[in-house]
């Protein structure tokens, strides 16, 4: 009787060991296709908006500055954050741009085209490219933003206006930072001077 446990239980340890070996190289190969998909198939310059003038916003004409893309409204508790990506803007405009990308995914931004490039020259003096009304999730979202997710992931998607996507020089994504964060706060500014540098 000794025996046959014995036996059993060395059966029952082997096919342990043959599940944690499969396990482990099941975890090796999806880690490698994670990363081959982190390589990027597209990047940041093969995008495009259109913007509020009409005019269109190449993003490889920016490929020697950190890209900032906002998603913004006008009614929305975090639309004073205009100013700081202003100044922003204009602090760092021979190595950084800021594109805003008005939506009204989140049911703020109301105004069209028109009173909406209107409302952002009137009341924060934005000088910084400005694209059309665009969804930003969802099946409609502009291209930009189904790569963002594709590649970065979850704290791509924008939860709310005035998410921040930072693209760096290489045209990938070099961090996200939702919408409490400020464009003058501390961390935002210690990755933007990051990304300027290398």
């Amino acid at each position: 009787e000794k025996i046959v446990y014995f036996y059993l239980l060395k059966h029952f340890i082997k096919q342990l060991n043959d599940m944690i070996k499969k396990l482990i190289f099941t975890i090796m190969i999806f880690s490698f296709f994670s990363n081959l998909s982190a390589n990027y198939h597209k990047l940041a310059y093969d995008f495009n908006f259109k913007g509020l003038d009409g005019n269109q916003i190449n993003l490889k004409d920016y490929n020697n500055k950190v890209i900032v893309v906002v998603n913004v409204a006008s009614r929305c508790g975090y639309t004073p954050q205009y100013s700081d990506l202003q100044k922003l803007y204009k602090e760092y405009k021979n190595e950084l741009v800021v594109i805003g990308v008005p939506t009204n995914n989140f049911k703020q931004e109301p105004k069209n085209n028109a009173e909406i490039k209107k409302f952002c020259e009137t009341n924060f003096g934005v000088t910084f490219p400005m694209s059309e009304k665009v969804d930003v999730i969802g099946s409609n979202a502009h291209p930009f933003f189904k790569w963002a997710k594709k590649n970065y992931g979850i704290s791509a998607i924008p939860k709310w206006n005035f998410h921040k996507i930072i693209i760096g020089k290489d045209g990938k994504i070099a961090d996200t930072f939702a919408s409490f964060t400020k464009p003058n706060s501390k961390k935002f500014l210690n990755v933007i001077k990051k990304e300027i540098k290398s």
